[in-house]
């Protein structure tokens, strides 16, 4: 296999030029060209199209969500959206995955050029998870519906044994909405870490919750588990399950990152693993890498019911994978198969 190549559209020169010295020094990484809006991308691009696309959403002429609805729609390509911390970025941002993106890279307003250059590792990882991304298994955007009226959570905090964890990362953001869109209002407590950058989980919650029949929130330290409720790791920080008496909780904490990763998956599973024991439920979805497939290993050991996301259904067969091989996995499903098992557990 060849270089990665790999076109940067920014409407700035500087992230341009830097991105471009970043990714160029990292080994199996080629930058065949920039441009600074998309029509220039255009028309560059068809005379030498790039395997990975990193790409800004606000630029001149057009902006970089209605290109990517564009290259979805005529030419599929992997795309990393490169984006400002900014509210307003972060929302854009989440419908830029929705229309299909496979990652996010978070900008800072101040201090540009030196964030760019301390981000090399970031940028060249982003880079290799886009390019192994397999768009065609990507799930179609499902339609904007009013969801069933959600169940009053607060009524039902009674004792539960039942707990689902879910860990995903590349691709996994729009198979998330494909799961929790479909599971029913009343359904056992879930926690999930989907690798995201700082402060975006907080939109991703947000969107997810309004689709959803179940409430979906972002985690905040010491929030109870309750049956009906999706609790999803913030950006930046590990989240462990903890248990009082009969109650499950979590705890969001700081810590170095693990497998690369804060939140990292493996950091949730053993928690999980070590609470809950054969009461709970994993399930490792699509992302590349290894993260979360030894803590599945430690659920599976605890008694746990282990599941994974099949290879024909996963953007990337990484974490999922690595889990088979470790012998950690019950049950491959396809996509569409794992909101039904959640759901039969009620």
């Amino acid at each position: 296999m060849g270089d990665i190549r790999v076109f940067v559209v920014d409407d700035s020169a500087v992230v341009r030029q830097v991105i471009t010295q970043v990714l160029s020094q990292t080994p199996g990484i080629q930058v065949i060209g920039s441009a600074a809006d998309p029509l220039f991308a255009l028309d560059r691009m068809n005379k030498d199209w790039p395997d990975v696309l990193i790409l800004d959403i606000e630029m001149p002429r057009m902006d970089g969500l209605t290109f990517l609805r564009k290259l979805m729609a005529e030419r599929p390509t992997p795309v990393v959206i490169c984006s400002t911390l900014a509210e307003r970025g972060t929302e854009t941002a989440m419908q830029a995955l929705a229309a299909g993106a496979v990652g996010i890279i978070t900008k800072p307003t101040v201090g540009l050029k030196g964030f760019l250059t301390e981000a090399a590792a970031e940028f060249a990882h982003a880079v290799r998870s886009a390019a192994h991304a397999n768009l065609k298994r990507m799930p179609s955007p499902l339609p904007v519906t009013r969801p069933a009226e959600k169940a009053p959570v607060a009524a039902m905090a009674r004792t539960t044994d039942r707990v689902v964890a879910i860990g995903t990362s590349t691709g996994g953001t729009q198979a998330l909405e494909v799961v929790l869109r479909a599971l029913p209002p009343v359904t056992p407590p879930i926690v999930i870490v989907q690798h995201m950058p700082e402060k975006f989980t907080t939109s991703f919650a947000a969107r997810l919750n309004q689709l959803s029949a179940i409430e979906v929130r972002e985690a905040q330290n010491g929030d109870r588990l309750l049956p009906g409720r999706a609790l999803i790791a913030p950006g930046g920080l590990h989240m462990v399950l903890k248990r009082s008496g009969a109650q499950y909780y979590v705890e969001v904490l700081s810590g170095p990152p693990v497998n690369r990763h804060r939140p990292s998956v493996d950091v949730l599973f053993r928690s999980v693993a070590k609470t809950a024991g054969k009461n709970a439920v994993g399930i490792l979805m699509t992302g590349m890498g290894n993260d979360g497939a030894m803590g599945l290993k430690e659920m599976k050991d605890a008694g746990a019911q282990t599941m994974a996301q099949d290879e024909a259904t996963c953007v990337v067969y990484g974490m999922p994978k690595e889990a088979v091989k470790l012998g950690a996995v019950d049950r491959s499903l396809a996509l569409g198969a794992i909101a039904p098992e959640i759901a039969r557990l009620v």
